[in-house]
């Protein structure tokens, strides 16, 4: 029997730089009880508990919750790379609807360094090497850090297929800045135009500028989940609705295709997305609101695309005609997104469905998109998982 889920509860802390947040078990015991207490529900009403993060020793999950309660459950430590989030919640989203459990908490943290991601264990096999041997011989450029080769090469690929410039990739970052103006938990509120953005320094020249990537980020953010029938039982809000949720991990096209937008998720995310279409019946021209993973401003371009938001070519026109935004056709990242709201690894899907659920509420406050009743959420992890997951209110 499949059970309707239910988004019962969200909660989220201000994103902060590295060295300058609490230590992650502080933090993701904050954003677990703000669920909680959004939710109107008890730990002791939580049956299951899926808690991810990436930089961390095993079982920092139960480091966090411990102080919340103690009350025997299975908790579950969750590690997707940057959809570790997301990870979480799609297994407590299959919980419940599974009917395993009624009412389950997906918590995600991440206590970052400084500086560019780096592999944490030097002495073996890391996981990306079929990754980095494509990167090597369709990129070059050894000396840029891998993240960087990775998305600024899907970047540099749709530009060289497409002829996109580089300024639309500055004008994705320059709109996720005038939407995290109005997010007080955002890490990044200052305005920066598209001129300032090219401006900043290159990282890439000709394909990156320092501001087209999101910065280490440290935070938590959580969600209680429960099924719809438990949601009435005990009188919790049921205005937001989990309707379908996907992971895919890579095809080989990620190898054989050569082509970078494809190494970095492409096709999983098409196909994620696919499947939700399909299962609910809605397409992308029905969505109202999008928070997708933005990890660099080209991710976010070519992500458009893959999850239909426009044609195949067609980002750039999407974009220049301000289809991202208010007063668009569908309003991309109103948190900031990663960009200027941060990315702690395994918060940022709960930090996604943290937004869209307050979107469908109606209690998003300046951030609001007028009449969401439709949202979509993206997240990305290479290596690799894509979550695509729909929510609707009633």
């Amino acid at each position: 029997m499949s059970h309707k889920v239910i988004v019962a509860g969200v909660g989220m802390i201000p994103f902060a730089k590295p060295g300058a947040s609490d230590f992650y078990h502080v933090m993701g015991e904050k954003a677990a009880r703000q669920a909680l207490a959004d939710a109107g529900v008890d730990y002791g009403a939580i049956q299951q508990a899926f808690v991810g993060y990436v930089y961390g020793d095993s079982t920092c999950g139960q480091r966090a919750l411990y102080p919340v309660g103690m009350t025997g459950i299975p908790i579950i430590n969750v590690n997707n790379n940057c959809s570790t989030g997301s990870s979480a919640l799609f297994l407590a989203r299959q919980a419940v609807e599974s009917g395993a459990a009624d009412c389950v908490l997906a918590l995600g943290f991440e206590q970052m360094e400084p500086g560019a991601i780096k592999a944490k264990f030097t002495d073996r096999p890391t996981p990306f090497e079929e990754f980095d041997r494509v990167t090597d011989a369709l990129v070059g450029h050894p000396e840029i850090p891998l993240a960087l080769r990775y998305f600024g090469g899907a970047g540099k690929a749709h530009m060289d297929k497409y002829g996109t410039k580089l300024e639309t990739f500055a004008a994705i970052r320059a709109k996720a800045s005038r939407h995290a103006v109005n997010n007080p938990l955002a890490l990044f509120r200052k305005e920066v135009t598209v001129q300032e953005v090219m401006e900043s320094p290159a990282v890439w020249p000709g394909v990156m500028t320092r501001l087209m990537a999101c910065p280490p980020t440290c935070g938590a953010a959580a969600a209680v989940v429960c099924s719809e029938e438990y949601a009435k039982k005990h009188g919790l809000n049921t205005q937001v609705k989990i309707v379908a949720q996907a992971m895919t991990t890579d095809f080989p096209s990620t190898f054989t295709s050569k082509d970078m937008m494809r190494v970095v998720g492409y096709d999983m995310a098409r196909d994620a997305a696919r499947q939700v279409y399909e299962r609910t019946g809605i397409g992308a021209e029905d969505v109202d609101v999008v928070e997708l993973h933005d990890c660099f401003a080209q991710n976010e371009l070519i992500t458009y695309e893959a999850l239909g938001l426009c044609p195949e070519g067609g980002a750039e026109k999407f974009v220049l005609d301000g289809d991202n935004t208010y007063g668009g056709k569908v309003v991309t990242n109103p948190s900031g997104g990663l960009l200027s709201k941060g990315h702690p690894l395994g918060a940022t899907g709960l930090a996604q469905c943290y937004e869209l659920t307050h979107q469908l509420r109606g209690t998003a406050e300046k951030r609001q998109v007028e009449g969401a009743r439709i949202a979509l959420q993206h997240n990305l992890g290479l290596g690799g998982a894509c979550v695509v997951t729909m929510y609707q209110t009633n």
